[in-house]
């Protein structure tokens, strides 16, 4: 059983860690430790964690699974697969997209917005934000009305229908949310929420200052790290 030589490796890598130890009795941090150190490589070699890859163009596949290329891709996946079930649970619903229902989900909880604070919040180009305020109105989920401090300007606010509507979404975006986290253990969802909120809080404070605003700021970025 596949279990058994799993068991084995491990053994192996306990005994070289005595070696590298010189006999010193070793702790589990230290096995952790080293096991990340020596896996480090493995897990950036093509072909070993992603069916989707074929065996053709190796050098691209080597700079693809390099690791922050590797997070990367996988986040991309994660929010595809999680368009996908957001969609279905959204069925039958006057809401189209995931954009639509966190925009929602923004207004139910402030008493109301500019459609400038509502589109950035929801972390959306001008254009898409805009589309999505338009077509929320239209359903009757949102209302709007001028902002008597700057004529050009509306402010927007969920509607009472929106409210109903939306707290019936959240019974099926709970089933989401379950699948989205698949079958990790309570453990390992808390270390994910951690890393990931790490992340957003990294990002979010880029989007607020709109420091990436084009490929040469990206550029600049990645200079700045190395």
């Amino acid at each position: 059983m596949r279990s058994y030589a799993l068991i084995h490796e491990l053994l192996n890598l306990v005994e070289k860690l005595e070696q590298e130890n010189n006999g010193r009795e070793i702790s589990m941090q230290d096995l952790t430790g080293f096991m990340i150190h020596r896996l480090s490589d493995s897990l950036v070699q093509p072909g070993l964690i992603d069916a989707r890859f074929g065996k053709e163009e190796q050098h691209a596949q080597s700079m693809a699974f390099q690791l922050d290329n590797s997070i990367g891709r996988l986040f991309v996946y994660m929010s595809r697969y999680a368009k996908s079930y957001i969609k279905k649970a959204l069925q039958g619903t006057p809401l189209q997209t995931g954009e639509d229902f966190t925009a929602m989900a923004i207004l139910l909880t402030h008493e109301h917005l500019s459609k400038t604070e509502l589109i950035s919040y929801n972390l959306q180009e001008k254009t898409s934000g805009m589309e999505v305020i338009r077509r929320l109105i239209a359903a009757g989920l949102v209302k709007q009305w001028n902002n008597a401090d700057d004529k050009r300007g509306k402010y927007i606010a969920i509607t009472d229908e929106g409210r109903e509507m939306l707290y019936q979404v959240f019974v099926e975006m709970g089933h989401v949310g379950k699948m989205i986290t698949g079958d990790l253990t309570e453990a390992e969802k808390l270390n994910l929420l951690y890393l990931l909120q790490k992340l957003e809080n990294f990002h979010y404070l880029h989007h607020q200052e709109k420091t990436i605003t084009s490929k040469e700021d990206l550029k600049a970025f990645r200079k700045n790290q190395q």
